[in-house]
């Protein structure tokens, strides 16, 4: 099924969902998608490189004026959420009342909104299924009270809405990814200036698939381990009087043993992410698979953000003959990635569940990934 047929099926149960909850129809409906992260882990906050590509599941956000706030989604508690302002909206309401309020802050005026939202994004899994919602509200939002925001523009709004109203420190990599990515591409990005450039990412032609493992594992303490690691890189670079550790020498070393950890993975990250990008656009895909796992061994060695569930799936689909793994993502559960021969998907992917019963973890999902395209207005 194409991108544009999906989301168009998507949009139309939302439209349902909008009638069914509000007893009027909306005056349009916007979809954002999810995210894979190809490579360049943690690095976004540290002003480094990253290279998402957009998954072909979207949320989709059905919408129209109203007097007061009223969010609705499928995917919830079955109760719609009203307030009359902007302040205090809990739980995954918060993400769109923080869009809202970041769009406030930024000079795009809006008021109030009734949004039905439907999404197949899978949660829970490190596949951005928030900024996906953030993205979904954003330009149902500017749709609704006419602002032509730029693309790069939008994404911080989103990142600040997630940063200041949720409190979650993320970067800026899955709003980015939800607004930006390009179907058939992966995106290069540099996180310091936004410049972007889409490098052509179809596995398919190269006789390859892109698996995703959704490993089913709960996040451990993501939030609180994500602002320590964040905090750590922050100190790192003080240590070193740089600007941000994208900025620190190829040599730099770091007496604090767990600070230059954190100092070498972005590092060596970064390296990994410019030599991906050399690769793909030298025509190959399966010569990336080395430094996919390159990337997973320093994520779980130098920033120690693996965990069991995913350490078992990168390791089974190695095992079973991948071409590269790595988990994807923040960490600590969600979802892995593994680049594999079309004929040998199978036994990879029954590896990786037979490797998960046999060590007592959670049974994984298995499903094919390719570059969609990014967020757009769908009627």
């Amino acid at each position: 099924m194409s991108t544009d047929s999906h989301a168009a099926d998507l949009a139309a149960t939302a439209e349902d969902v909008f009638r069914a909850q509000f007893g009027a129809s909306p005056e349009g409906a916007w979809a954002a998608p999810g995210r894979v992260n190809l490579i360049g882990e943690h690095t976004d906050y540290n002003d480094g490189f990253v290279m998402p590509f957009a998954l072909p599941y979207y949320t989709v956000a059905a919408a129209a004026k109203a007097e007061s706030w009223e969010l609705f989604s499928s995917s919830g508690d079955g109760q719609t959420v009203r307030f009359a302002t902007l302040d205090g909206a809990r739980g995954w309401a918060a993400y769109a009342a923080g869009v809202a309020w970041a769009m406030n802050e930024a000079g795009y005026a809006v008021g109030p909104a009734r949004i039905a939202l439907h999404s197949d994004v899978p949660t829970g899994a490190s596949l951005s299924s928030s900024a996906a919602l953030e993205g979904a509200v954003l330009l149902a939002l500017a749709g609704l009270y006419g602002h032509d925001i730029p693309v790069e523009e939008a994404a911080v709004i989103c990142q600040r809405a997630e940063n200041d109203y949720v409190g979650m420190p993320c970067g800026i990599l899955d709003q980015s990814a939800s607004l930006m990515c390009e179907e058939g591409r992966a995106m290069f990005m540099d996180c310091r200036d936004l410049s972007r450039e889409q490098v052509p990412f179809n596995v398919e032609d190269h006789g390859l698939v892109m698996l995703v493992i959704d490993t089913n594992a709960p996040h451990r303490l993501v939030d609180s381990e994500y602002a320590a690691r964040r905090a750590d890189c922050e100190r790192a670079a003080e240590l070193l009087g740089v600007r941000s550790l994208r900025d620190a020498p190829a040599d730099a070393h770091l007496d604090d043993e767990r600070l230059n950890r954190r100092l070498r993975h972005v590092l060596s990250e970064n390296r990994r992410v410019l030599r991906t990008v050399e690769i793909l656009k030298g025509g190959s895909v399966a010569g990336i698979g080395e430094l996919l796992t390159a990337s997973h061994a320093s994520l779980r060695g130098d920033y120690e953000v693996s965990s069991p569930e995913l350490d078992s799936a990168v390791d089974a689909a190695l095992g079973a003959g991948a071409l590269g793994a790595r988990m994807t993502g923040g960490g600590f559960g969600g979802s892995a990635i593994a680049l594999v021969e079309a004929a040998a998907a199978p036994k990879v992917e029954a590896a990786v569940k037979e490797a998960a019963k046999a060590a007592g973890l959670p049974v994984p999902r298995v499903f094919t990934a390719r570059a969609a395209a990014g967020a757009h207005r769908v009627r």
